[in-house]
């Protein structure tokens, strides 16, 4: 990878500024940059075509930048390794959890200068932007996606179970009791639970958020652990119920991202918790029949501090990355991830690049800027969407007006690791003791924040 000359350094940190054109011939004046960029491993053959196209159409508006697809996809198991060993791409993503550790250890670029330069870059939603901050508030990391938890549900399973698809359940008792019955009609899971790889965690304060409680609680620079709690007790006992007393969840309790998706998709789970714009990852690596889909709010309990765990995921830049580099990767993730957001051309394009590919267009997600930015970026392409948008009302219709509350903010990640055992307890022993667990988790929990 070949350095610039200072006085074209210079020219570099300012790319964003330029036109595509004037980019690509002042990229060019020592040769071309080349960027590895994340591409999402298992995708079909259109997913990957649609894709592809883009990259060309990328190249061909900068002719100075060779971009350069490596697959990716972020996991708790896999990523530390990934980033120790410098085997990332230049431009890969990461969850809202790990923006500030990464952003505080210098472990991504600083790119906020040239993000700064983006005729947007005031207008990113600041619960959203925070994310990807640093102390003093320069933007290190990209928002490029938001969500807030939903309940996915397969509408073929619930007919064939004798529930109207087009009532999905409003509260945690429907969902037992639904779930019992898709069970018990159509021997299939009725529902089935996240636990392994940190998502158990996740999914598990996703619940306890739900049921009014919360992880964790701030104090100025103290953070207290509150896993040992009635909400989240009440969280394990429902699903304890719907395990032994209902066998309503299956065989399966060994739950990954990848594994429930696939387990969904192909017709074995009636309804799983994950985010709400998982419709897309459903489509093009789980072989989803949109048939099948349907998605709902999250049910909550009526609780005054009952609410939707929400986040999202980051545009990075690698910490090895020279100016060069940094500059056509903060491009791309202009032109890939956030164009389509703020500008009616960019949009259009990319959603009939997406649709001559047979890919998802106008799927649900929550506004990385505003809900108005978002509202009229669909009327923008509202021709090319192709997503089954009636199924998809139960959360649509509802999800701008539910309370988000956004993920603990220490120790994350190495919380939901701890909580994963506690959940896979609940559902494989039907001895568990669930005040026993939470006690012991509550405990390591605090010793963690303690050190962090």
């Amino acid at each position: 990878m070949k350095s610039l000359t200072a006085a074209a350094l210079v020219v570099a940190v300012g790319l964003t500024a330029c036109s595509s054109t004037d980019a690509g011939k002042q990229a060019t004046s020592t040769g071309p940059v080349t960027v590895k960029v994340a591409r999402d491993p298992g995708l079909d053959k259109g997913a990957i075509a649609a894709f592809d196209q883009r990259v060309a159409q990328f190249e061909k508006a900068n002719p100075g930048i060779d971009i350069v697809p490596q697959e990716y996809n972020w996991t708790a198991t896999t990523f530390t390794a990934q980033l120790a060993g410098g085997t990332l791409p230049d431009v890969f993503t990461v969850p809202f959890t790990d923006g500030r550790g990464l952003i505080e250890r210098k472990q991504i670029a600083d790119i906020s200068g040239l993000v700064g330069g983006l005729p947007y870059a005031s207008k990113f939603n600041a619960n959203v932007a925070k994310a990807g901050q640093a102390e003093d508030g320069k933007m290190w990391a990209v928002p490029i996606a938001a969500y807030g938890q939903a309940l996915h549900y397969n509408r073929t399973l619930f007919k064939q179970a004798g529930l109207d698809p087009d009532k999905p359940p409003a509260t945690w008792d429907e969902v037992r009791t639904d779930a019992k019955q898709i069970a018990d009609k159509t021997g299939k899971a009725g529902y089935a639970e996240l636990t392994t790889d940190n998502t158990g965690g996740w999914i598990l304060t996703t619940l306890d958020y739900a049921f009014g409680g919360r992880t964790e609680k701030l104090d100025s620079d103290k953070a207290t652990a509150e896993l040992d709690t009635p909400e989240m007790t009440a969280v394990l006992q429902q699903l304890k119920d719907m395990r032994w007393t209902d066998n309503s969840m299956g065989s399966n309790f060994l739950y990954d991202w990848n594994g429930i998706n696939q387990a969904f998709a192909s017709g074995q789970v009636g309804m799983y918790v994950s985010g709400g714009g998982n419709y897309g990852s459903l489509v093009t690596q789980n072989a989803l029949k949109p048939v099948d889909y349907g998605v709902t709010v999250l049910p909550l309990m009526d609780k005054p501090d009952a609410g939707v765990l929400g986040g999202g995921t980051l545009a990075t830049v690698s910490a090895k990355s020279d100016d060069a580099v940094k500059a056509a990767a903060v491009k791309w993730i202009d032109f890939y991830y956030l164009k389509k957001l703020t500008d009616k051309d960019a949009a259009v394009l990319d959603a009939k690049t997406t649709a001559a590919s047979k890919q998802p267009v106008g799927a649900p997600q929550l506004p990385v800027f505003d809900r108005a930015t978002y509202d009229e970026s669909l009327q923008w392409v509202a021709s090319y969407v192709n997503v089954p948008q009636q199924q998809l009302k139960p959360y649509t219709d509802k999800m701008f007006d539910q309370q988000l509350v956004t993920e603990p903010v220490r120790s994350t990640q190495e919380v939901y690791k701890l909580l994963d055992p506690v959940v896979q307890a609940v559902l494989t022993k039907k001895d568990a003791d669930i005040a026993d667990l939470l006690k012991k988790a509550d405990a390591e929990a605090q010793a963690l924040l303690d050190r962090n």
